[in-house]
């Protein structure tokens, strides 16, 4: 069974055991941490260790599970934190961006090699490091994300495929998806209106209320076997009521879980 979470920044305004306590009430099976510097370090990696029991006990308490951490830098020094942090705490999966930008062959040769140490690294950690192809950053799309592929045969590296930035990146993630499936170990996932350059606002990436065909991703998802983490992951979340973001939360609960469910991929949950 897919386990859906809710990437934490979504609730950046807010403390870590209110992001948990609110996507519980969602119904979601997990949580995925943001340590993103600058944007929101739920979990701040300098100080990784007075938090590790806390975040434990809240995660637990709500009834949910650590699905993966996301730090978006490649800055080995701080992965190297997110690495041991994620072995204490007991988080499998470990996202990162790729750097780097569009159409310049030695960032993206920079970015694949950085991502080949770095993988190594993890591996030798027992965490899996995933990458997402991101507009604007060297790896972009389906071709650069094979690249990638290709090039980094660590068994610790993985995809995390975001059907956002392939969308707007002009092609349609649910026929660019079984091309990467083989190495894809986690989701991001959101809507958006349009093939923007940006998200746009996070009402419109809530999943169901954009022009992404969410259904056809979920089907080529079931069809191809993933059985990894599915984690909402909604930026631009500044200054919104806990009621704004919860409700974004909950509307794409709702739809990716009634989408699984129809695929045979969900049961129904235990309370």
């Amino acid at each position: 069974m897919m386990k859906l979470g809710v990437n934490s920044v979504l609730f950046k305004d807010f403390d870590f055991a209110t992001a948990a306590r609110q996507i519980a009430l969602c119904g979601y099976d997990g949580v995925e941490i943001s340590a993103i510097k600058g944007m929101c370090e739920h979990l701040e990696l300098d100080r990784w260790k007075e938090q590790a029991d806390e975040l434990r006990s809240i995660v637990k308490d709500n009834g949910l599970e650590f699905l993966s951490m996301e730090v978006a830098s490649l800055d080995e020094e701080r992965l190297i934190l997110a690495f041991e942090a994620a072995v204490e705490i007991g988080i499998p999966i470990v996202n990162v961006g790729p750097g780097g930008k569009t159409g310049v062959e030695a960032d993206l040769q920079h970015s694949i090699e950085t991502l080949y140490r770095l993988s190594e690294k993890a591996e030798s950690y027992g965490i899996t490091l995933c990458v997402k192809a991101h507009i604007g950053n060297a790896i972009y799309n389906t071709e650069t994300t094979l690249q990638a592929m290709e090039e980094i045969p660590s068994p610790a590296f993985g995809i995390d495929m975001d059907p956002s930035h392939i969308y707007r990146g002009n092609e349609n993630p649910e026929e660019e998806l079984p091309k990467v499936l083989s190495k894809v170990k986690h989701v991001h996932i959101r809507d958006c209106k349009g093939r923007a350059t940006g998200p746009g606002e996070i009402k419109n990436q809530a999943c169901g209320r954009g022009d992404i065909d969410l259904y056809a991703y979920c089907k080529a998802m079931v069809d191809g076997n993933y059985s990894g983490p599915v984690c909402l992951e909604v930026i631009g979340a500044n200054k919104h009521s806990l009621a704004d973001v919860s409700i974004v939360a909950a509307e794409s609960y709702g739809y990716l879980n009634a989408c699984l469910k129809a695929l045979g991929a969900r049961k129904p949950k235990l309370v």
